[in-house]
């Protein structure tokens, strides 16, 4: 949630957020050009190449669960499917690395293979190839689609890399963060012409293909020194000495609800946020690409122009990592379902619409908590969409078929969190007449009793009230208060506040340990390092 009068102000600024970037963005260290013969010696390499046909296949029609499970179809397959990395390609036939560029395939609708075994070099030149980011780019006339050591990774809003990047745009996919001399490595590209609704009348060939090596590969588009307001030496505990804070994408209207998204076998960790100004959903990843992850992220109506804020807000995952988002416009909470359906979760109450939910988490129990203030309503509190005469926080039951009203004390309930034993719960209040925390306990049924103020910053200086909140391991909360973000002890003290280069108003502990809290703060994407790992789903 913003300051009203800030989304008042923002909704009317016209802004461009960072342009996309494949990465490692900026000039290597050291290439190796795979078109040449000096370049596929060095890596000790082989081109082998063969033509794809279509054939008629066997498959199901679309089912009741939205997948190939009805009645037996026919429909159309390639030969061979080659991405495996243990595919024997040896039938296929060798090329010369400077023949890459022949025109391949056999024109209009066709595909084929490429495929390449590497091994890196100790050495390019003087360059030491050990500990390097190593990245693979391909230009092919039309389009790509990459597989290394077997695998194609495929996310929502992929802007190349494995998968099609644009025509005849570079794809561009990261071998590996820490090269070791030696390593194996083995890239499959299919090759695609096209546009292929145009039947086009030339073939497949490739441009360039390189690997770009990068001994420090650069991320952040800038990093200051945190300015820290130490106000205990518990303080020193969370936040290490020389702390800084880097700037990892600007030019946003204003950054909401981020949730880190963690590594599985196929993907590395990355970043959603949200854009509510915009209707945007984004996707940074640790290698500083920045890609639209959905777009009308909360709102498709008409009247959308009206809006300060229509988008997405809150994100979080369930048990299952599913994606559950606070739709402003669309006053409701949905997720997205692993087949890219969207099933809604909550959208009125007794009969009412829910006001523009805000911030939401999930109870270990499959339970979701999520506040309701009318803060993405065009008029706030006196907009006439209005249904609900009060702000509430709310719970939908596990199974999804209760949703219940568990406090309507608040004005504007916005950040929520558990304790990490989920002993208590605590929810704090946009409202700069009552800047409080409450802290309630939770009962056996997932209820809340006992409510009190936590803590209260209505008499600090800032004209900011509090909005997002997280917590660490130790019990910690992390608070977007008055002139920064607030740290609070288990017992209520507050430690010290970290003051960013522009004002953060929601969190997201990330990276493999935890360690990282990563900073919506107004225009700009940040992240800074401490010492003590979040409770994160």
């Amino acid at each position: 949630m913003t300051a009203l009068g800030l989304v008042l102000s923002l909704a009317a600024v016209k802004a461009g957020a960072q342009s996309i970037q494949d990465p490692p963005v900026g000039r290597p260290d050291a290439v190796i050009d795979l078109a040449s013969h000096e370049g596929t010696q060095l890596v000790k390499g082989q081109w082998r190449y063969h033509d794809v046909k279509i054939v008629t296949a066997d498959s199901r029609a679309v089912g009741p669960d939205l997948k190939p499970s009805g009645a037996p179809i026919k429909t159309y397959d390639y030969t061979p499917h080659a991405g495996a990395a243990d595919f024997d390609d040896s039938p296929w036939e060798a090329i010369d690395a400077t023949t890459l560029d022949q025109r391949r395939s056999t024109a209009k609708v066709c595909f084929n293979w490429y495929r390449i075994n590497l091994i890196v070099p100790e050495k390019i030149g003087n360059f030491s190839t050990a500990g390097a980011t190593v990245a693979f780019e391909i230009v092919i006339d039309d389009y790509a689609e990459v597989w290394v050591n077997g695998k194609m990774p495929r996310v929502l809003g992929q802007p190349g890399g494995p998968v099609i990047k644009g025509f005849n745009a570079p794809n561009r996919v990261i071998l590996t963060r820490n090269a070791q001399p030696g390593q194996q490595i083995q890239v499959a590209v299919f090759g695609i012409n096209g546009p292929i609704s145009y039947s086009p009348e030339n073939f497949i060939w490739i441009k360039s293909v390189t690997l770009d090596f990068y001994k420090s590969p650069k991320v952040a588009i800038s990093e200051t020194p945190a300015q820290i307001v130490r106000n205990a030496p518990a303080l020193d505990d969370i936040v290490p000495p020389g702390a800084k804070i880097e700037k990892l994408a600007g030019g946003f209207l204003f950054t909401e609800g981020p949730i880190w998204v963690p590594r599985t076998e196929d993907i590395d960790g990355y970043l959603l946020f949200s854009h509510p100004n915009n209707d945007l959903i984004y996707r940074w990843t640790q290698d500083g690409q920045l890609s639209i992850f959905m777009t009308k992220s909360g709102y498709r109506g008409m009247d959308i122009g009206e809006y300060g804020q229509p988008g997405s807000n809150g994100l979080t995952l369930d048990k299952e990592g599913r994606l559950t988002i606070n739709q402003h416009g669309n006053r409701r909470v949905v997720r997205l379902e692993k087949n890219g359906q969207i099933t809604v979760l909550a959208d009125r109450f007794e009969g009412r619409r829910l006001n523009s939910p805000n911030d939401l988490v999930y109870k270990s129990d499959g339970a979701l908590y999520f506040t309701d203030p009318p803060f993405g309503l065009p008029k706030f509190f006196d907009d006439p969409r209005k249904e609900l005469a009060y702000s509430g926080v709310f719970r939908v039951s596990p199974d999804g078929k209760n949703i219940q009203l568990l406090t309507k004390e608040l004005n504007g309930p916005n950040g929520l969190i558990f304790s990490p034993d989920e002993r208590y719960f605590y929810v704090d209040n946009w409202d700069e007449k009552k800047k409080i925390i409450m802290r309630y306990e939770v009962r056996a049924d997932g209820t809340l009793s006992n409510g009190e103020v936590f803590f209260d910053m209505t008499s600090a200086q800032g004209e900011d009230a509090l909005d997002g909140m997280k917590i660490d391991q130790k019990g910690n909360l992390y608070v977007s208060g008055p002139g920064g973000l607030w740290i609070i002890s288990p017992d209520g003290r507050h430690l010290g506040t970290i003051i960013a280069p522009e004002h953060p108003h929601n969190f997201a502990w990330g990276d493999d340990d935890g360690k990282t809290l990563y900073l919506c703060a107004r225009t700009g994407l940040y992240r800074i390092r401490l010492k003590i790992a979040g409770i994160r789903p």
